[in-house]
C-alpha cells in the first residue's frame, strides 16, 4: 500500500493522506476517480488497465506499478499494488540486528525439541498474519516472536495491539521483543527487552539477558508483618495480595520456556493500569486461585465480649484466684513459679468461661469432679482438644492440596474452612478464659502440631 499515487491520464499526482487528495481546485476529486475505479473492477477490467500508479517509492526507482484503490470501513482511503513484489519494495529493510535475533530463536526452539520457522504467513479468513519467527511448543502451543527495534511513529504503534489481538484470536500467543525501553514500558501486548547490541553480539552462544518483561509474583498476607504496602490504600485489611518483582531470565530459556508452557503470558490488574508481563505458571496458578478470593479464611466467630483488635503485647491481667481456687496440698513454691510454655502438658484447672463451650463439654471436669480430680487434669484435656482441632484442620489442608478438579476443590475447601474457623474459635476460647495473648498461643499451638509426629506425648 501506498499514500502518493500516479494518475497517468490526469498526470497528476493523487495524496491520499488529505481530503482534498491535495488539488484543491479540483472539488469532489476523491468521489470521481474511486467511483471510477469501483466501476472498472465491476466490470472486470485489469488494474493495469485503469490508469492507476505508484507514485512514490515505485515510480521513484523508475518502475511502473499499476494500482487500485480501497476505502475502509473506518473511511481510511488506500491505494493497494497489484504485484506482491511491488508492495515489498516500500517495505523496509529488515536490520542485521533482526535477522540475528531470527537466527538465536530458531537455533533456541530447536535446541528444546522445538520446530520453528521464520516470516510464517497464517491464513485467516480472506486475510493473512505474518510472524517474523513462530514456535510450535507443547500441547499445540504456538508462540509467535515478533521482534521490533527500529523506531515506528505513534501509527505504527497503535497497531501492536490489533496484531496482538489478532494473533491471539486464532490461536497464536504474541511474544514482542525490543531493546527500546520506552517501547517495553507499553502494556498493549507482552513486552520483554534486552540491551542495545550489536548484530554479531547477538547471534553468539552466550548469555542474552532478558532485563525487562519477565515477573516473580509475591504472595504476602496484610497484616501488621507485611511489607508492601496495602494496594486498597487502607492500613491493613487481613488479605492476600500479589506483588510483581522484576527478575531476570535468560533469552534462550525465554525462548524454550514459553514452547514449554512453563512461562506463561498474565494480565495483572492494579487500581490504575492493566499490566502485562510474564510469569511462571506456578505463579499463575496461585494468582487464578488469589483473584477466586477462595484461599481467605473464614473471620474468626467470636462472641459480642471479645476484643475489637488483638494485641501483640504480654498480657498484663491476672486471672481471678478466687474462681479457680488452687488446691491445698499445693505448695507455695509451685504456685509462685512462672509456666515455661503458654500450652503446658499439664495447666492447671479449666477457667470458668471455658466451661460453657460446646468444645470442651467432653474434657472439660464438671462442679461435681473438683473435689475428686486433680485440676491439671482438666486444662490438659483442653489442651488435647485443641491439638486434635488443629490436627483436623491440617489434613483437611493437605487433602485439598491433592486435589486437582476445580469442583472437588470448591467442596474441600469449604471443608477445610469450617475445620480452621472451629479451631480458630477454640483457640479465642482458650486464650481468653486463661488470660493470655491469643496470637502467642495459636503460634505456640501450630508450632507443637507441626513440629511433632505425636503431639499427645508432650
Amino acid at each position: 500500500m501506498a499514500n502518493i499515487v500516479w494518475h497517468t491520464k490526469f498526470q497528476i499526482l493523487l495524496d491520499l493522506t488529505m481530503d482534498d487528495l491535495d488539488h484543491p481546485e479540483l472539488p469532489d476529486l476523491w468521489e470521481t476517480i474511486y467511483r471510477t475505479d469501483r466501476y472498472y473492477g465491476q466490470r472486470g477490467v485489469p488494474v493495469h488497465q485503469r490508469d492507476l500508479q505508484c507514485g512514490g517509492v515505485c515510480r521513484d526507482a523508475g518502475v511502473e506499478a499499476w494500482m487500485h484503490l480501497r476505502l475502509r470501513a473506518n473511511g481510511r482511503r488506500e491505494a493497494v499494488h497489484e504485484r506482491r513484489e511491488d508492495e515489498a519494495r516500500h517495505t523496509v529493510p529488515m536490520s542485521d540486528e533482526h535477522k540475528a535475533y531470527q537466527e538465536r530463536i530458531l537455533r533456541a526452539a530447536e535446541e528444546g525439541g522445538f520446530h520453528s520457522d521464520s516470516e510464517v504467513r497464517t491464513r485467516v479468513g480472506r486475510s493473512w498474519i505474518q510472524t517474523d519467527t513462530l514456535v510450535e511448543g507443547a500441547d499445540g502451543r504456538r508462540i509467535g516472536w515478533e521482534v521490533q527495534l527500529s523506531s515506528v511513529g505513534s501509527d505504527g504503534l497503535r497497531g501492536v495491539r490489533a496484531r496482538a489481538a489478532k494473533a491471539e484470536k486464532n490461536g497464536i500467543t504474541p511474544a514482542w521483543h525490543t531493546d527500546r525501553a520506552d517501547y517495553a514500558q507499553r502494556h498493549d501486548t507482552h513486552w520483554t527487552r534486552s540491551n542495545n547490541l550489536p548484530a554479531y553480539v547477538i547471534a553468539k552462544t552466550g548469555d542474552l539477558r532478558v532485563i525487562s518483561g519477565f515477573r516473580k509474583l509475591d504472595f504476602w498476607r496484610c497484616d501488621v508483618h507485611a511489607v508492601h504496602p496495602c494496594p486498597h490504600g487502607v492500613r491493613r485489611c487481613s488479605k492476600a495480595h500479589a506483588t510483581p518483582t522484576p527478575k531476570d531470565v535468560l533469552f534462550d530459556d525465554l525462548v524454550r520456556q514459553t514452547a514449554a508452557g512453563t512461562i506463561v503470558p498474565i494480565q495483572f490488574r492494579t487500581a490504575t493500569k492493566l499490566h502485562r508481563f510474564w510469569v511462571t505458571n506456578a505463579d499463575q496458578e496461585r494468582y487464578n486461585d488469589l483473584l477466586s478470593d477462595a484461599t481467605q479464611l473464614p473471620p474468626v466467630r467470636e462472641d459480642n465480649t471479645a476484643p475489637a483488635r488483638a494485641s501483640r503485647n504480654r498480657p498484663t491481667c491476672r486471672p481471678d484466684l478466687s474462681a479457680t481456687p488452687l488446691p491445698q496440698s499445693t505448695p507455695p513454691a509451685a504456685q509462685d513459679a512462672a509456666p515455661l510454655s503458654l500450652l503446658p502438658a499439664q495447666p492447671a484447672a479449666p477457667a470458668i468461661e471455658a466451661e460453657g463451650d460446646p468444645a470442651f463439654r467432653s474434657t472439660a471436669p464438671s462442679e461435681a469432679d473438683h473435689s475428686q480430680q486433680p485440676g491439671l487434669e482438666g486444662r490438659a484435656g483442653l489442651l488435647d482438644r485443641l491439638i486434635e482441632l488443629q490436627q483436623a484442620a491440617d489434613n483437611e489442608y493437605r487433602k485439598l492440596q491433592q486435589l486437582n478438579g476445580n469442583e472437588e476443590r470448591e467442596r474441600q475447601r469449604l471443608v477445610w474452612f469450617e475445620a480452621a474457623s472451629e479451631v480458630q474459635a477454640a483457640v479465642t476460647q482458650f486464650a481468653r478464659s486463661k488470660c493470655l495473648n491469643r496470637y502467642e498461643v495459636e503460634k505456640e499451638l501450630r508450632g507443637i502440631v507441626r513440629g511433632t509426629e505425636e503431639p499427645s506425648d508432650m
